[in-house]
């Protein structure tokens, strides 16, 4: 599998480096040119016919910094596209999307426009624990511990499979569903907050450096991957400082902009 990180972070930031300004995005990653896992980049890494090749997008849950992306991807490709694209959540997801973003107050209905028979975006409902096939990929929704309806996905092909924690504070039904996937290779597990701030992680259900920790090891595995994604920036100095004081072998922090081959 080819995944494009357009982006990795928990909100957006401009942030200064020692070679100049660099932006944060919130998450989405592109799976081989044609499926999206989270929504909150979307449009503004694509070229138009980058977009017109999204035909399904998988969503974890509701929260803006994941689907903020749907409304210009939609915007652009309306009248760009002759296939609706499918977007993919759990029912509260996409009656959520419904009901408070594509409700024609906060932004047109594109999941009826440009006509009721050709809509920019039609909807599949996820259920959890069912392998659902998009684009040639096998994705598996596992619910886990955050503060909405949330899934993680254990995302496999024919030759690998990699795990997508999505937002969530610990948990245990993924890592156990992973552990059963005998070519794993990778898993990817937010880390939104430093250590000192571990009451701010429980209370919104999110994972510290500390916590990613006792995670990872619920795999059980030392031969993965294993890259940390969902960085608050405004934190991230601490955050990969913590990070790296673990001493994980393979431990990766994500960036945006890179293009990994699993």
């Amino acid at each position: 599998m080819n995944i494009r990180i357009l982006g990795c972070y928990g909100s957006d930031a401009l942030l200064q480096r020692a070679t100049g300004p660099y932006t944060c995005n919130t998450c989405g990653f592109l799976l081989n040119g044609t499926l999206l896992l989270d929504a909150g980049t979307v449009a503004t890494k694509l070229s138009l016919n980058e977009q017109k090749q999204i035909r399904h997008i998988i969503l974890s849950h509701l929260h803006f910094d994941h689907i903020k992306g749907l409304p210009m991807l939609a915007d652009n490709l309306s009248e760009q596209i002759d296939t609706s694209i499918v977007v993919a959540g759990l029912p509260e997801v996409i009656q959520g999307l419904r009901r408070h973003i594509f409700n024609t107050d906060v932004y047109p209905d594109f999941f009826s426009i440009p006509t009721p028979e050709r809509p920019a975006f039609t909807s599949s409902y996820l259920k959890p624990g069912s392998i659902c096939s998009f684009s040639g990929v096998d994705i598996t929704p596992i619910p886990v511990n955050h503060t909405v309806p949330t899934t993680g996905f254990i995302v496999q092909d024919r030759s690998s499979a990699f795990v997508y924690s999505g937002d969530t504070y610990s948990t245990d039904e993924l890592w156990h569903e992973a552990r059963q996937i005998p070519h794993l290779t990778t898993a990817f597990i937010e880390c939104s907050y430093p250590n000192s701030m571990r009451e701010l992680a429980r209370i919104s259900k999110h994972l510290t450096p500390a916590l990613l920790a006792q995670e990872f090891r619920k795999l059980d595995r030392d031969d993965l991957s294993l890259y940390a994604y969902h960085l608050k920036p405004a934190y991230k100095d601490e955050i990969l400082r913590e990070l790296r004081e673990l001493h994980i072998p393979g431990l990766e922090v994500l960036e945006e902009d890179q293009t990994l081959t699993i």
